[in-house]
């Protein structure tokens, strides 16, 4: 079974991945559906304060997604949102190419009234792109668009996490001032919308800085191919360089982009009909429509239908922390997704083939051949050359050798070990020619 988080989220299977953390399905035991849960490691507080102003966003609109819970267990956090499982733009143009300019205005309406409510709240996304718009799975039905990923967003006014002059976005949808190093505002997210909706009229991404450039130079452009004048209009008053000539609200975008629809002409019988499949897949084994097959043992009590109710819960808000039934895993891997919203980790590498064997001697210097994770650049390590051999000493002198003399032993032996001095026959008479000179002295002395 999968593993039990603050005795109330059951993780199933990873479905994305992120900067700042993962993002599973899993199970909610209090409210008996299934919902995603984004987990972060607590690796730093730069991360961690993102994460708490992420979390923090209560809105209540259609057409966003944003988070509805939170827990802690251990060192890890996860706030939870509703499961869409039809995918983002990303799968849908990738599925179809361009789509069809009454379509794209139904998806744009619903992005422009989402990110209305967004800014309502004094709240500037600023991760605006194709990746981070995703879809319920409404077969071939309208269209429901949800605005998600709030990870980089901040409120008017709030200090900024990020140091100066350090641009925080998705490039190739980044406004012009945003990449000067201006302040985030809507306009920037304005933009944004605009490029999304070049994306999905044209199936594939634009060249923002040549656009850009050309905008600067000649001005506004035709509209592509394929693309009615009505709506490119809207467009292009999205995309203008300088903020004080886009639209100053996603409102009045709105009204502009109602107008545009009701001049493009109605679909016809033989236009292709457009399906939003369900992206997620199958669940995971010992998993099914109503929950886990069977009770994990990090279950809170309490939350387990027919079991009595416990004296003290721990389940929520991630104010207690359950046993659970297997350890963390490490980061799962995630989507694919070219716009940066779900990187992938770096392809495994081929084993490294075994070193050469070391000559004897001395060992050399050891070198550093370990790189870290997500880097481009492979270490340049030199060939290997063993190690010079040390200069010689110079010879040694031969000594020849010369055996020890016999120890003495019994009187001989101590006799040896006094101190050398005169014999007795000699110093008997030397003592007492000294005294008979000291007597003669001594007599002169007196006679004097």
């Amino acid at each position: 079974m999968g593993e039990v988080f603050a005795g109330r989220y059951e993780l199933a299977d990873p479905i994305g991945r992120g900067g700042v953390g993962a993002v599973w399905r899993a199970w909610d035991h209090r409210r008996r559906r299934y919902v995603a849960a984004k987990v972060l490691q607590q690796r730093d507080a730069h991360s961690l304060l993102r994460f708490v102003r992420e979390q923090a966003l209560r809105i209540d609109h259609p057409h966003v997604l944003a988070p509805a819970s939170w827990a802690a267990d251990d060192d890890q956090v996860l706030f939870t949102m509703d499961l869409v499982a039809g995918g983002s733009l990303v799968h849908l143009v990738g599925d179809y190419g361009p789509l069809p300019p009454a379509y794209v205005c139904t998806l744009l309406d619903q992005l422009l009234s989402g990110l209305a409510a967004v800014h309502a709240e004094d709240v500037v996304h600023r991760d605006i792109k194709p990746a981070n718009l995703l879809l319920e799975a409404t077969g071939t039905g309208r269209p429901r668009l949800r605005l998600s990923d709030f990870g980089i967003a901040m409120r008017l006014g709030d200090p900024r996490l990020t140091e100066t002059n350090l641009v925080v976005g998705t490039p190739g949808y980044l406004a012009p001032e945003q990449i000067m190093g201006a302040e985030p505002d809507f306009a920037a997210d304005l933009f944004a919308v605009g490029l999304v909706a070049l994306y999905l009229l044209e199936g594939a991404k634009p060249d923002a800085k040549a656009l850009v450039q050309y905008f600067l130079e000649h001005g506004t452009p035709g509209p592509p191919r394929g693309v009615p004048e009505p709506l490119w209009q809207v467009v292009a008053s999205l995309l203008q360089p300088d903020p004080a000539d886009r639209f100053r609200t996603a409102t009045g975008a709105r009204k502009a982009l109602a107008a545009a629809a009701e001049l493009l002409p109605q679909p016809g019988p033989d236009d292709e009909i457009i399906e939003i499949f369900d992206q997620l897949g199958p669940l995971p084994q010992g998993f099914g429509p109503d929950g886990p097959l069977r009770r994990s043992a990090g279950v809170a009590l309490e939350l387990v239908p027919g079991s009595p109710p416990a004296s003290a819960s721990s389940s929520g808000g991630g104010s207690g922390t359950p046993p659970t039934t297997t350890p963390r895993t490490a980061a799962p891997t995630g989507s694919p997704s070219d716009t940066g919203s779900f990187r992938l980790p770096p392809p495994p590498q081929p084993p490294s083939p075994a070193p050469p064997p070391v000559p004897s001697g001395p060992p050399g210097p050891r070198l550093d051949t370990g790189t870290a994770a997500y880097t481009t650049r492979d270490p340049q390590v030199p060939p290997y050359a063993p190690p010079a051999p040390a200069p010689s000493a110079p010879p040694e002198p031969q000594v020849s050798y010369v055996p020890p003399a016999p120890r003495a032993r019994g009187r001989r032996a101590r006799r040896a070990a006094r101190r050398p001095g005169p014999p007795a026959r000699a110093a008997i008479p030397l003592l007492l020619l000294a005294l008979a000179c000291y007597a003669v002295g001594f007599w002169a002395l007196v006679r004097a």
